[in-house]
């Protein structure tokens, strides 16, 4: 994702948000929007509200797509699907110079183009977007009131023999944790529900290729549930390591070599499979068409 600076002179007094519209082609809510981001400078001097009238050499930081050269595998008027590659976000955190998933969906559709959810960066597969704003509420909806089925798979350490129902609460940023953004089975977390499935069990590396199926959307849901188990998927640098080796981790101290040892792969294990819903009365039914055997294995450092 880019973000560039965007310079013009106003030459006569003006509303602030009719300025940001006419120059960017924007909606009166995205330039509200901008002002509020503090990405507007008005003679060098950072602009702190976005009501009033403003004149002079004005900057603007605005965002400007920088694809990755991503394509959707489905695609409707209202909507695509795109197949995400483990290790590219879907937003980008603050203003990092990265290109993230975003800037694909924003260079096909336009700028009211959004994902519709999240899955983890490390985490491969399906990801639902929406086209416009309107069919954007409408998705996101449809995940708020649990009408989307969702079907991960994964390759987890140990051997899962039987179904596992996983009614676990979840927590996040539990005080006597380290790392704020670990997600912890605790009382006073929030409602959690995952479905596991074992698929197959490799008896050489000791290792279990399982579907997961969550029935809520929480924070690293499947991987602390996993966890949880005592079956962390593999390739998991937060759930799958001790918290001072995560913490070496995150801080950047810790090389790729090591980490792929510890976790014994390159990458998380983890692939957003499938997704299932029903959108203006018609059912879609969409199924990853990666071999993510193969790559989880081509990944492995068994």
């Amino acid at each position: 994702m880019a973000y560039v600076t965007k310079k013009f002179f106003q030459k006569e007094l003006k509303k602030t948000f009719k300025v940001l519209m006419d120059e960017l082609g924007i909606s009166i809510h995205e330039a509200q929007k901008t002002v509020d981001r503090k990405r507007v400078h008005v003679d060098g001097v950072l602009l702190e509200y976005k009501s009033g009238e403003i004149q002079g050499e004005i900057e603007v930081v605005v965002f400007q797509p920088n694809p990755l050269g991503l394509k959707p595998v489905f695609e409707t008027e209202d909507f695509a699907v795109f197949e995400k590659p483990s290790g590219i976000l879907i937003h980008p955190r603050k203003r990092e110079e990265v290109q993230t998933l975003n800037d694909d969906i924003k260079y096909l559709f336009g700028r009211d183009a959004n994902a519709a959810h999240r899955i983890d960066k490390g985490t491969s597969g399906l990801v639902l977007v929406s086209k416009n704003k309107k069919s954007e509420a409408e998705l996101k909806q449809l995940f708020e009131d649990k009408e989307v089925y969702k079907e991960y798979v994964a390759l987890v350490d140990g051997r899962v023999e039987k179904k596992l129902d996983i009614d676990e609460k979840l927590l996040i940023d539990l005080p006597s944790s380290k790392i704020r953004i670990k997600v912890h089975v605790n009382e006073n977390g929030k409602e959690a529900f995952t479905k596991i499935m074992p698929i197959e069990y490799d008896e050489v590396n000791d290792a279990t290729l399982i579907k997961a199926i969550p029935k809520t959307g929480r924070q690293h849901q499947i991987r602390a549930h996993l966890f949880h188990v005592e079956h962390s998927i593999i390739g998991d640098t937060l759930y799958g390591l001790s918290e001072d080796l995560a913490e070496e981790y995150l801080d950047g101290i810790m090389s790729a070599e090591k980490s792929h040892e510890l976790t014994r792969s390159r990458r998380l294990l983890l692939h957003a499979n499938r997704i299932c819903f029903e959108y203006k009365n018609e059912k879609y039914d969409i199924v990853s068409s990666i071999d993510i055997k193969k790559e989880f294995y081509e990944n492995c450092q068994f």
